[in-house]
């Protein structure tokens, strides 16, 4: 797949590292932000979408909103950091057929809309709503419009920079996806806005979790490529001088 992706949010929250066990695809590890494991709230825009090589009518330009925590996988040679999708929300239903097919994803199509709109004091505000049985859910902030190159060893890098995907088949075996783009520009971000069933969307264990954001992030984005890469079905033990 190649697409853009414009006007990243992505709202982190802390929670029990216990909790995301069940998703951690194997021969993966939870990659964690100064010993916490946090999982994102993420909004954004798809632009100029391409599933295998072709622009599908009406499958171009839409939103995605989805729920994501961070991993990180050991090759024989090195760590590959990585993000797994618990959910992940969009409004056309081919997105869903050969997303979850290809990769092993977990879409769903629900009816969503997004607004950009101009603030006070230099800022815009980004939202993004999906309609979930009859409720319109949200996920927005308030973002400067001033933006500056990522930082190396940030915390916006460790959120933004997982250049691989992982996707649990079951427990002997993981596919493993490539993410390809380049450094994003980044923005401050105030005001977060979450207004969700939790429960249901996501599941009763992240309802206590995600109500205090721990940081919340903005990039302009980029073009990206997503590409297949392999299925791991065994694992490598890491030098023990690399394991943090």
């Amino acid at each position: 797949m190649q697409a853009e992706w414009r006007d990243l949010l992505m709202v982190n929250y802390e929670v029990d590292p216990a909790l995301l066990k069940p998703y951690t695809p194997a021969f993966t590890e939870l990659d964690l932000w100064q010993g916490k494991a946090l999982v994102s709230m993420v909004g954004f825009m798809f632009k100029e979408t391409r599933v295998l090589g072709i622009k599908w009518p009406f499958h171009v330009n839409f939103e995605e909103v989805n729920l994501r925590f961070y991993v990180r996988y050991f090759d024989g040679k090195e760590w590959k950091r990585g993000a797994v999708f618990i959910s992940e929300i969009v409004p056309l239903p081919l997105i869903p057929l050969v997303a979850n097919n290809l990769y092993n994803e977990h879409y769903k199509a629900m009816p969503m809309r997004h607004s950009v709109q101009p603030a006070a004091d230099s800022t815009t505000q980004y939202f993004y709503d999906w309609k979930f049985r009859k409720r319109w859910n949200r996920l927005g902030a308030t973002v400067s419009n001033t933006f500056a190159p990522m930082e190396a060893n940030t915390a916006e890098a460790f959120i933004f920079e997982h250049y691989w995907g992982y996707n649990r088949v079951n427990e002997k075996s993981t596919i493993e996806y490539a993410v390809e783009h380049e450094s994003w520009n980044v923005a401050q971000v105030t005001d977060v806005v979450f207004d969700a069933d939790v429960a249901e969307l996501y599941g009763a264990g992240f309802a206590p979790y995600l109500k205090q954001p721990y940081s919340a992030f903005f990039a302009k984005g980029s073009e990206v490529a997503v590409r297949v890469a392999q299925r791991i079905k065994q694992g490598h033990q890491p030098p023990a001088s690399s394991i943090k």
